[in-house]
Formats: structure tokens, C-alpha cells, sequence
């Protein structure tokens, strides 16, 4: 999923709100969501209805995903910085109710609705001025500027232990396993950042949309370390990985 969340966080606004991506190399219609991509000049059929690929795009996203609008507010406090109070407020003005409709279903008064309205038409105000910076400051010319490692989309927080340039990145990978990427781990750090970096790179050997063992989680993770015990751990611990709670089965979390 690498390559679909650096195309899903370098989206623009528009591009999040219809849920797809044009790629002019491979001349593509992307999917931000899942990574299914329909090429121009192939006709896709659904239903008995024949699509061109922008408009299958479009039918996909519509059909797999229900709507773009229920994926982003899915999404974790952390990503959307909404609160649950907040999420379910939105949810409903999406959904059309007025604010003494909101009132009969939550409680509360019409004027505190109203005031949440405001606090977050400002918060939108604030969001596309501070977007505004941030474009105009990164794409100023001048010194080379670092460009981090893409965010599980799963962890947590957000916080310094995911502040790791590609470079740091590479440079921890070529320490800790000197024989090579796919080599064994010399040792698992105490420092947060490195272990941070260690487990993203440690999750490459797993594969996704499928469902381990406990056994074959091992075996996997012994190709890095004989201490697979501690690093499973870890994975878990950083919702890399997640599994029941017997222990019969483990997955790889959406990354």
C-alpha cells in the first residue's frame, strides 16, 4: 500500500473529495482508497453498462467505497483532528438534518448545534489558510528540504517518533542489518525512532490482505532475528500488525 498512500496524501482537496487520481505516465485512473487503477482507451463493463476508464473511476469509488465523504470521516482523530462529538455532528449535517433535527436525536439546545456549525466553518477557514502556507513556504525555492517517510495509518499518534527522513531511514536499515535488507537484524534498539524505522522495514516481509499463523508469523520474523518473540511484540504493540485475541490468526493492518 505504499505507493497508494504517498498518492493518497499528496492528493489535492478535490482530488480526496472524488476519490481518484489521474497518472499522466501511465496514463491511469487511480483509486485513492485501494490502488485499482483503469487505463484510458479500455472499455470496463458493470452491470451490462460499458464505461470509459474516467468514469469507471468514478463508478468504483461510488461502489466499493460507498462515498469518499464515509472514508475520510472514518479515518482517525489523529488524520481528521475531529472529535467523536464532532465526527457524528458532521456526519449528520452530510446527511441533511437541520439543527432542531439534530436536537431531537442528540439532546442538547439548536443554539449549541449552531455554535458547533461556526467552530468548525472556522476551523475550515483556518485549515485552507494554513494549506495555503504550507504550499506557497514548500514550494519556494531554496535549500533541499527533507522528505519523511510516509506515516502508518494505523499508529496512534503522531508524534517525534515518526519524524524520520528517508535518509535517517536508510541509514538506520543500513546499520541494523549490515548484510543487507532482507539480512538479520544485528539488534533491536531502545531508541524510539530507530525502532520505529526497523518495524516499518520489518513489515515489507509480510504480505497483505492475508491471514498467518501464529507459526508463520515466527517464521517469517525469525528471517530477521531469532528473538521473533520481541519483534511480534513490537509489531503489535505499533499496530503494525494485529490479530484474534486466541492468537489463531494475524494480518497485516492497512498501512
Amino acid at each position: 500500500m505504499s505507493e497508494v498512500n504517498e498518492l493518497f496524501w499528496s492528493a489535492t482537496v478535490e482530488q480526496l473529495k472524488q476519490g481518484y487520481v489521474y497518472d499522466a505516465a501511465q496514463d491511469q485512473y487511480i483509486c485513492l482508497v485501494c490502488g485499482e487503477a483503469f487505463t484510458t482507451g479500455i472499455i470496463y463493463t458493470d452491470e451490462g453498462v460499458m464505461y470509459e476508464a474516467k468514469k469507471f473511476a468514478q463508478v468504483h469509488v461510488a461502489r466499493q467505497h460507498d462515498s469518499m465523504f464515509e472514508v475520510l470521516i472514518g479515518m482517525d482523530k489523529k488524520l481528521t483532528g475531529l472529535t467523536d462529538l464532532q465526527k457524528d455532528l458532521v456526519q449528520r449535517f452530510y446527511d441533511g438534518m437541520n439543527d432542531n433535527e439534530i436536537v431531537k436525536e442528540q439532546g442538547g439546545s439548536a443554539s449549541t448545534i449552531r455554535n458547533h456549525r461556526f467552530s468548525m466553518r472556522e476551523k475550515m477557514k483556518q485549515a485552507r489558510i494554513f494549506l495555503a502556507i504550507m504550499e506557497l513556504a514548500e514550494g519556494k525555492g531554496g535549500a533541499e528540504r527533507p522528505k519523511f517517510m510516509a506515516v502508518p495509518r494505523t499508529a496512534t499518534s503522531l508524534d517525534e517518533r515518526y519524524a524520520i527522513t528517508e535518509q535517517e531511514h536508510e541509514s538506520i536499515i543500513n546499520k541494523y542489518f549490515p548484510d543487507g535488507t532482507d539480512g538479520k537484524l544485528t539488534e533491536f534498539p531502545r531508541k524510539e525512532k530507530r525502532k520505529m524505522s526497523i518495524l516499518m522495514h520489518l513489515m515489507q516481509r509480510f504480505e497483505r490482505n492475508r491471514k498467518y499463523t501464529e507459526h508463520e508469523v515466527n517464521e517469517v520474523l525469525k528471517t530477521a532475528s531469532d528473538d521473533f518473540v520481541t519483534l511480534r511484540r513490537y509489531l503489535i504493540e505499533y499496530s503494525f500488525l494485529d490479530r484474534l485475541e486466541d492468537g489463531s490468526s494475524y494480518w497485516v493492518k492497512v498501512q
